[in-house]
C-alpha cells in the first residue's frame, strides 16, 4: 500500500503519530511488525527502538537484547540505529507448517530498570512452493463398459503455501473421452475427478495417457503436473461399492498399538471372481512419522500401529479402495476420516530467563528478579496453565502477558537472617488428571553494609603495673560485624582526646587490624592512676559504619618510692630531732615522734618503725612504736644513763623488696628543773591524746575487721560466679582474697588485700594488684600533711 501525502510538516507529524499508535494492540501494549518469508539478510522490519520509546544512546548501557522462545536468531536489532532486521533465512512453512497464522514472538529486554516488551512479527507467505503431486504418475483402471458420466477420483496435489498462494486450479490435457471435474470437500479443499464423456472401446483404445497440470494462485504462478495412465479393462462391468460414501471415526490419542479403527464393508453385484473383493489404502493424508494405518485386504478392517499423537496431527484422511478379482478388476472408492481427541499427556514446560542475580538485600519491593515463560503442547483445558511459587518466601509471581510471568520481590530482604533462597516454580495444567512440572531458582542475597561492628561489652577494665616497658601489649579489643567480606572487615583506632596536657596517643596506641592495645611509655601510678579512653571500630563498607568501646586502664602501684622523713620542727640542728627529757620521767613517757610518708600506696606505703640498738648497750632506755613512730621510755632513768642519747630509727615500708629511711633523734637528759615549760606542757598534752588514740584505734580495728569480712564474702561470691568463665587475652581475673591484720595501731592497721591477675602480653599472668580498705578515711592531704594530729 502506498500513501501520497501533500500536507505540511504539522500534518506529517500527525500521520507519524497515527502510524505509531497503529502498532500497539489494545490492552497489552504489544508491538506488531510483518515481514515476508525468504527475505534477504538485512531486510528492514521496523524501527523497534523508536517504536518502543527508547533512545538510541541508552540501548547499549541498558543491555538491550532480543530473545525468542525457540532461541533461533531469525531477527536481530542493530544497536547503532535501533532497526529490527532479518538476520537469517525465514521459511514460513518450516516455522508454522500449514497454520493460517504465523508469527515470531520476541521478548525485548532492557535493564536499569528491567523492562520487558513483547513484539509479534508476522511472517507473510510468498508463493515460494510450487504445487506437487505425491507421485509422478497415477494409474487408473476403467472398465470398457463404464457408463457415461462415470466419475473416477484422482489424487490431488498439495501446496505448502497458504492463502491465495495455495489455491489450486487443475487443467487436463485435451482428449475425447474425459473431462475434468473439481469436487469441493467440507474442509474447502478440492479434489480432481475424471468424468467419462465418451464410451470406451478397449479394442480401439486400450490405454489413454493424460497430463494433469495444477496451477496455484500466487504471483507469479507456479505449476506442477502428473501423468495419468488410464488402462481400459475388459468386461467386468460392476465395480465394488462401499456401504457409505465416507466414514468418520473418533479416537483418543495414545491409543494402544494394534487398536482397531474401523471395519469397512463393500459389495459387488457380479458373481464368481468378479465378486470377490480385496481392500487397500490408496493414500493417507497427512503423512505421519509416528503412526500408520494398515487395512486387512480380506476383511477391510483398519488398525493403527505406532503412536497416535494429537499434537502432531489432529485428523487423518484415509482414502480406501475395494477391488474385485474380475478380469479386468474393478474398484470402488471411499474415504475414512479419523479425528484425534486430545488427552492430557504433555506436562507443562517452564523456561526461566533473564535472571538478575544476586539480589541486593536492600532491593526495593517490586524489583524483578527473573522472567518465566510456561507452555503446554496440549489444547483446551489440558493446555491451560496456572503457576505457583514456594510458600513463605519474600517473592511472588506476577503475570505479565498470557503465559509469561515475572518473579518479583514481595517483601524486604535481610542477608544476616537468610542469605539465599531455593525457590520452586510449579506449573500445573487444568487437565484431568492434572499434570505439573517444577523449576528451581536459587536466589542469592548480596550483602549491604547495614550492620555496624559490635563489641561484646560496652566497657573493659584493664590492670597494668606501673614502670611497664614502653610498647608492651596491655589488652586486645575485638568487635564482630554481622556483614560479610569488605563490609565485615573491621579496623580499630583511638578516639583521640587530651589527657592533662598531653594527647592520648602519646600514652597508648591500637593496632588497626588486630585490635591490640599497646602502652607507648612507662606508666607511673603516682602520676596517673586511671587512664580512660575509647577505641573505635570501623568496617570497610560504603558508607563505613562503626561503634566505640570504653577502656579503663588502672595503673597498679609498685614499691618504687622509699619512705620520706618529714622535716623536723624548727630549731632542730642538722636535720636531726633534738629533745630534752627530764631524768624524773617514768616508763612510757613519750619523748619524740618520727614522722614519715611514702608516695606509694597500699602495702608499699604502709610504714613501720624500728629502733636500731646502740653498740654495746645491754638494755635500751627507749623504744619506738612499730606503726606510730613515737619514741617513749622503757624504764625510769638512773644515774648510769648517759646524758646524751643518740637514737637511730629505721623507717621501712612493706613493699617487696622493702625500702627504708633512717631518722636520727638526739635526746638530752636534764634535771627536772631545766626542762622548758613548753616541753612539759607538750609532754602533758601528748599523754592525753595518746590514750585517746589507743581507745579510738581499738574501735577502728573492730569496725575495719567487720567491713573487711563483708568484702571478703562479696569477693568469694564474685569468684564463684566467674570461675566458669575462661579468661580471655588481655582480661584479668580476680585472685584469691586474703585478710591482712596487724597487731599494732598504725596508718593502715587493718586492711584487706585482694590479688588481681594482670596480663602484660608476655609470660604468665601474675597476682600483683592489692586493694586495701584503710582503717581511717584519710585523704591525700592527710598523707602529705603530718602536722594534722589524730585528735584533730
Amino acid at each position: 500500500m502506498v500513501f501520497i501525502w501533500r500536507g505540511g510538516p504539522r500534518s506529517r507529524r500527525l500521520l507519524l503519530s497515527l502510524l505509531l499508535l497503529a502498532f500497539w494492540e489494545e490492552g497489552n501494549g504489544q508491538l506488531h511488525y510483518s515481514v515476508p518469508e525468504e527475505a534477504k539478510h538485512g531486510t528492514f522490519v521496523g524501527r523497534i527502538a523508536q517504536d518502543l520509546g527508547l533512545e538510541l544512546a541508552e540501548l547499549v548501557p541498558r543491555l538491550f537484547r532480543v530473545a525468542s522462545k525457540d532461541s533461533r536468531d531469525l531477527l536481530e536489532v542493530n544497536l547503532q540505529n535501533g532497526i529490527l532486521f532479518v538476520n537469517s533465512r525465514i521459511d514460513r512453512e518450516e516455522l508454522c507448517g500449514r497454520s493460517a497464522e504465523c508469527s515470531i514472538h520476541l521478548e525485548v529486554i532492557v535493564d536499569r530498570p528491567l523492562q520487558v516488551f513483547h513484539v509479534e512479527v508476522e511472517v507473510k507467505d510468498i508463493n515460494d512452493n510450487p504445487p506437487s503431486f505425491r507421485e509422478r504418475e497415477q494409474k487408473v483402471l476403467i472398465s470398457e463398459s463404464a457408463p457415461l458420466d462415470s466419475h473416477f477420483p484422482l489424487e490431488g496435489a498439495s501446496d505448502a503455501d497458504i492463502g491465495v498462494n495455495s489455491l489450486l486450479t487443475y487443467v487436463l490435457s485435451l482428449n475425447e473421452h474425459f473431462v475434468l471435474k473439481i469436487i469441493t470437500k467440507k474442509d474447502k479443499s478440492i479434489l480432481p475427478e475424471l468424468v467419462l464423456r465418451k464410451l470406451l472401446d478397449r479394442e480401439e483404445t486400450p490405454e489413454v495417457n493424460l497430463l494433469l497440470v495444477v496451477i496455484d494462485g500466487g504471483k507469479p504462478e507456479l505449476t506442477g503436473s502428473v501423468q495419468i495412465q488410464i488402462t481400459i479393462l475388459d468386461v467386468n462391468d460392476n465395480a465394488p461399492e462401499f456401504d457409505k460414501p465416507g466414514y468418520k471415526v473418533v479416537l483418543f490419542e495414545n491409543v494402544q498399538n494394534d487398536t482397531r479403527v474401523i471395519q469397512l464393508n463393500a459389495s459387488d453385484l457380479d458373481e464368481g471372481l468378479n465378486r470377490e473383493i480385496s481392500y487397500g489404502i490408496r493414500m493417507i493424508s497427512p503423512v505421519s512419522e509416528k503412526c500408520m494405518f494398515l487395512i486387512n485386504p480380506d476383511t477391510g478392517e483398519i488398525r493403527i500401529y505406532g503412536k497416535l499423537d494429537f499434537e502432531e496431527n489432529n485428523a487423518y484422511e484415509i482414502q480406501v479402495i475395494a477391488t474385485d478379482k474380475g478380469v479386468p478388476s474393478m474398484a470402488g472408492h471411499s474415504m475414512v476420516l479419523v479425528e484425534v481427541l486430545d488427552l492430557n499427556d504433555n506436562v507443562p514446560e517452564v523456561v526461566i530467563t533473564s535472571l538478575s542475580l544476586p539480589v541486593q538485600e536492600d532491593a526495593q519491593v517490586g524489583t524483578i528478579i527473573a522472567l518465566i515463560s510456561v507452555s503446554d503442547r496440549d489444547s483446551g483445558a489440558n493446555g491451560q496453565i496456572t503457576c505457583s511459587l514456594t510458600l513463605h518466601v519474600p517473592f511472588k509471581l506476577v503475570s505479565t502477558f498470557k503465559n509469561y510471568y515475572s518473579l518479583v520481590l514481595d517483601s524486604a530482604l535481610d542477608r544476616e537472617s537468610k542469605s539465599d533462597y531455593q525457590l520452586v516454580v510449579t506449573a500445573c495444567d487444568r487437565g484431568s488428571p492434572s499434570l505439573s512440572t517444577t523449576a528451581s531458582v536459587s536466589v542469592e542475597v548480596a550483602d549491604v553494609n547495614d550492620n555496624a561492628p559490635a563489641f561484646t561489652q560496652p566497657e573493659y577494665t584493664v590492670f597494668v603495673k606501673e614502670n611497664n616497658p614502653p610498647g608492651c601489649h596491655i589488652f586486645t579489643v575485638s568487635a564482630r560485624d554481622a556483614d560479610t567480606q569488605e563490609n565485615a572487615r573491621v579496623s580499630y583506632s583511638l578516639v583521640e582526646r587530651r589527657v592533662g596536657e598531653r594527647a592520648l596517643s602519646s600514652y597508648v596506641s591500637v593496632h588497626a587490624e588486630s585490635g591490640k592495645v599497646y602502652a607507648l611509655q612507662s606508666l607511673d601510678h603516682e602520676e596517673l592512676e586511671l587512664l580512660q579512653f575509647q577505641v573505635s571500630a570501623r568496617d570497610a563498607g560504603l558508607p563505613p559504619l562503626g561503634s566505640n568501646v570504653t577502656l579503663q586502664v588502672f595503673v597498679l602501684d609498685e614499691n618504687d618510692n622509699a619512705p620520706a622523713l618529714l622535716a623536723p620542727r624548727a630549731g632542730s640542728a642538722g636535720g636531726a630531732v633534738t629533745e630534752l627529757v627530764s631524768r624524773s620521767v617514768g616508763a612510757g613517757h613519750v619523748v619524740a615522734k618520727v614522722r614519715a610518708v611514702d608516695a606509694d600506696s597500699g602495702y608499699n606505703a604502709w610504714l613501720s618503725y624500728e629502733l636500731q640498738p646502740a653498740a654495746g648497750s645491754a638494755r635500751s632506755l627507749f623504744r619506738v612504736g612499730l606503726y606510730t613512730g613515737e619514741i617513749s621510755t622503757t624504764r625510769a632513768m638512773d644515774e648510769n644513763d648517759a646524758l646524751r642519747q643518740h637514737l637511730l630509727v629505721l623507717v621501712k615500708d612493706h613493699g617487696e623488696p622493702a625500702l627504708t629511711a633512717t631518722a636520727t633523734v638526739l635526746v638530752s637528759l636534764v634535771e627536772s628543773g631545766q626542762v622548758p615549760k613548753a616541753s612539759s606542757r607538750a609532754s602533758a598534752s601528748a599523754v592525753g591524746p595518746e590514750a585517746a588514740l589507743v581507745d579510738v584505734n581499738v574501735y577502728l580495728i573492730v569496725a575495719i575487721c567487720a567491713v573487711s569480712s563483708l568484702l571478703v564474702l562479696t569477693l568469694l561470691l564474685y569468684t564463684v560466679l566467674r570461675c566458669s568463665v575462661p579468661p580471655t587475652e588481655g582480661a584479668c581475673g580476680p585472685g584469691e582474697p586474703r585478710l591482712v591484720c596487724s597487731r599494732a595501731v598504725g596508718s593502715w592497721s587493718y586492711s584487706q588485700q585482694r590479688g588481681q591477675r594482670v596480663c602484660s602480653g608476655e609470660g604468665q599472668p601474675t597476682t600483683d594488684l592489692m586493694a586495701f580498705s584503710p582503717s581511717l578515711p584519710l585523704s591525700r592531704e592527710d598523707c602529705l600533711n603530718p602536722s594534722r594530729e589524730v585528735s584533730d
